[in-house]
């Protein structure tokens, strides 16, 4: 009896091995099944890439042109972002807004003409709330109309190999010929997450705007990720008729950053959800592993001929991978650089390493020269012979 007990439990105890077994697999399946993204959700076009390395790791009908609606804006706050950092305009000037730009429709912050406006504040309330009157009167104040500020616009969009766009106005206001694509406004929002002005701005989630009678306006972030989805570091919404619901929004975990783009999405719902389960998708799949950096070329320079003296090396940039996690990266870093200088100057391109990824060169990156050092003369000859 005590036998055939011992024999029962032993099947019973493998049976249930086998059935814990099934369930194990089973759930790995959901789970990998969860993590891909639909082609099927209720969009028109999408994109999720690397920020640094604008690698794509998604995309459908990504290259497919499109109205934006208000993600146009986009470009407004960087053209914006960028004369503040060159130099060329302040966040503490004073902008003098048009009768034009504060009878602007659709979103607004309801700007009051012939007013004087803090340019920062300005620029704060088409960061979070998207407002086509500051957006105007921050063109019009920078290249004197709007129809100038369009043509700076579609200049920017080149420089950025934005190829596949074409800017109409400053807004995003519905125009015919006014487009754009998935693509082009994620390699656009990589370049506007560089400026911490951007982050302190888009991080606001509520807040008054205070205009110079003392009236207030009440401002909302209209990008709701950046309250409710970890590690959102910023994004800009858009949404008309003609360009349905969309959404441009980048994220940080794990120190990979990703940008989600999606356009003409049924509902705000669905444009939020879509971009969420992008960015969802592109962490649970992937990590980013930082192949050539400044570290590669510690302790290594250039002799300048006829002196006893080198230059160190930087890098012009890193170059990050992003792959599937656990799957190994074979990579090789060819060095073109001169075995000696005649002079340098600092920041001097003295030549290049090229990234060679399972044997595909994937891409080339400049070496630039940390020091700045004369060509040799003959009292400098005259001076290494007698020292030496």
């Amino acid at each position: 009896m005590n036998k055939s007990r011992k024999i029962i439990f032993k099947i019973s105890f493998v049976i249930l091995g086998i059935i814990l077994s099934i369930a194990f697999l089973f759930h790995n399946q959901t789970i990998i099944a969860e993590a891909s993204f639909s082609t099927d959700a209720n969009y028109k076009s999408a994109v999720l890439i690397e920020k640094n390395s604008k690698q794509i790791l998604f995309e459908n009908a990504s290259d497919e042109k499109l109205p934006i609606a208000s993600v146009t804006k986009l470009m407004t706050i960087l053209i914006t972002l960028e004369k503040i950092d060159d130099g060329t305009i302040s966040l503490d000037d004073k902008v003098a807004v048009s009768a034009n730009a504060s009878g602007m429709g659709g979103s607004q912050i309801f700007l009051d003409a012939d007013n004087e406006y803090v340019l920062g504040e300005l620029l704060k309330s088409v960061i979070v709330a998207s407002a086509n009157d500051s957006s105007v009167a921050l063109a019009e104040y920078i290249a004197g109309s709007e129809s100038n500020f369009v043509r700076l616009m579609n200049e920017r969009a080149k420089e950025l190999n934005m190829t596949n766009t074409n800017y109409c106005n400053c807004t995003g206001l519905p125009s015919a010929e006014g487009y754009s694509t998935a693509y082009d406004q994620a390699l656009l929002l990589s370049a506007v997450l560089d400026f911490d002005t951007y982050h302190a701005y888009s991080s606001i989630w509520y807040e008054d705007f205070t205009h110079p009678s003392g009236r207030t306006t009440q401002m909302a972030n209209t990008n709701k990720l950046s309250r409710y989805y970890e590690g959102c570091i910023g994004g800009k919404t858009g949404s008309t008729n003609e360009a349905k619901y969309c959404l441009a929004v980048g994220a940080v975990r794990n120190d990979m950053s990703l940008i989600s783009v999606v356009l003409g999405a049924d509902s705000s719902k669905e444009r939020f959800k879509c971009a969420s389960d992008l960015l969802n998708y592109g962490f649970e799949n992937f990590e980013s592993k930082t192949l050539f950096s400044d570290k590669d070329l510690e302790g290594m320079s250039i002799k300048i001929k006829g002196m006893d003296r080198s230059t160190r090396l930087r890098a012009e940039r890193n170059y990050t991978l992003v792959s599937k996690i656990g799957e190994d990266v074979n990579y090789l870093l060819n060095y073109n650089l001169p075995s000696m200088l005649l002079s340098v100057k600092r920041n001097q391109v003295v030549g290049n390493v090229e990234i060679v990824v399972n044997g595909v060169v994937v891409d080339k990156i400049n070496i630039l020269a940390q020091d700045s050092h004369r060509e040799a003369n003959v009292w400098d000859y005259f001076r290494e012979i007698i020292e030496n």
